[in-house]
């Protein structure tokens, strides 16, 4: 590393479980909130945004999800993914400068989205890859609402965070999850028209289906559990499909081949699954903001390759499992699920199914579930995962603080 703590070699980044400061031991991936050493304040979302390029600021700690980051390793370091919204803390414009807004951010893996954690003289400096610089409070404010930046590293206590495990802190009075800006629809879509799909459809940049109706068609499956069927579509990295039903027979819905986005998706009667996130890179981030699902036997989004999906503005019904990180595929990968503000309807089993043995996580906020009175519907499932080949076991379920990260709060019944 460069610059002011040019001198501190890789050996004192969290991954390695030196001590720094008053903690005890070195933050691995996980849930934190960050608090900055000068004020006492955390590191938060403010207003519970869910919008891209909205700068952080510091403000008292509470229960609230919109202070909650999960680490997850991402090039030299980790990156930061915010609780309420899925987003990563990055710098603005990837800048070098001192001074520059630390923001959230739609996460691409970028070095400007990583940031290293290194023991200082009083907690953690928390480093910029791309910049080699600090996140810091702006004029060392100790007051609720400053603003956060980056700052070269030094000494002055502002620069320096607590990383405390979420859960942790004993929430006085745990803040509401603020409203989304994005409320799940109430109904389904008619559709556009309709096209039969006798291959699959390659998409890179951005496709607008314009709400047309999509179903498969020949060889390319009945809609079944058939492992061996084809996609609808097939989304290059950086691609984003929007305004789509996918009708019966869905075939093997969407397969994303790395960092993608679906927008306002639909599936009307969910095939094999409705969507699968691939690819082999932990940065990569698979958003599905917005539509709906029905009609799903068995998964509704399988996650196979490494990384983040993030889940929100989405409604389920008659399902089997909203997620499911694989659990025997030929590779085993870290995997995260974020879910923010979805509404699921019973009959269904649950919200989430991971592999703890490999650090994965699940969060939640603005959970809804509808006509299921004795709570029969599982909001996360823990399993052990296995080399293909073998099946993985369920070794629990519910909150746990470091896999399954949730309250009571963040669960209406309805």
């Amino acid at each position: 590393m460069a610059g002011a703590i040019g001198t501190i070699t890789a050996a004192v980044t969290v991954a390695i479980g030196l001590t720094g400061g008053a903690n005890a031991a070195a933050p691995g991936p996980g849930a934190y909130r960050l608090v900055n050493a000068n004020s006492g304040l955390c590191l938060t979302v403010p207003g519970g945004s869910t919008s891209n390029g909205v700068q952080l600021v510091q403000s008292g700690c509470s229960g609230s999800s919109t202070q909650v980051w999960m680490l997850s390793s991402q090039g030299s370091g980790f990156r930061l993914v915010a609780g309420n919204s899925g987003l990563c803390a990055g710098v603005k414009d990837a800048s070098t400068s001192a001074g520059k807004a630390v923001q959230q951010q739609y996460c691409t893996g970028a070095s400007s989205q990583t940031w290293e954690i290194v023991a200082a003289s009083r907690d953690y400096h928390v480093v910029n890859a791309n910049s080699d610089k600090c996140l810091n409070i702006k004029d060392s404010s100790t007051s609720s609402g400053a603003l956060v930046q980056q700052n070269s590293c030094d000494s002055v206590t502002s620069k320096s965070w607590a990383l405390q495990p979420a859960g942790s802190v004993p929430p006085a009075t745990p803040t509401p999850t603020p409203t989304p800006t994005t409320q799940p629809p109430s109904g389904w879509p008619s559709p556009n028209g309709q096209q039969a799909v006798t291959s699959t459809i390659a998409v890179s940049g951005t496709v607008d289906g314009g709400m047309k109706r999509y179903y498969a068609s020949g060889d390319m499956g009945d809609g079944g559990q058939s492992e061996s069927q084809d996609p609808i579509f097939e989304l290059a990295n950086g691609a984003t499909l929007k305004n789509v039903i996918i009708g019966s027979p869905g075939a093997d819905g969407v397969h994303c081949l790395g960092t993608c986005t679906l927008q306002n998706v639909w599936w009307e009667d969910v095939g094999e699954d409705a969507a699968t996130l691939k690819g082999s890179s932990s940065s990569q981030t698979m958003t599905i903001d917005g539509g709906g699902a029905r009609k799903a036997s068995d998964k509704v989004f399988q996650h196979n390759g490494p990384g983040t999906m993030i889940i929100r503005n989405f409604q389920v019904q008659d399902f089997g499992k909203l997620y499911r990180a694989c659990g025997n595929c030929s590779s085993s990968y870290q995997r995260h699920v974020v879910m923010s503000n979805i509404v699921a309807t019973s009959p269904g089993k649950a919200l989430a199914g991971i592999n703890t043995n490999w650090g994965d996580t699940a969060r939640f906020s603005g959970i809804t579930i509808v006509n299921d009175p004795n709570h029969k519907i599982v909001i996360c499932e823990k399993y052990k995962g296995v080399p293909k080949g073998s099946e993985p076991s369920k070794i629990g379920e519910g909150a746990d603080g470091v896999n399954c990260l949730y309250s009571g709060s963040d669960i209406t019944y309805r």
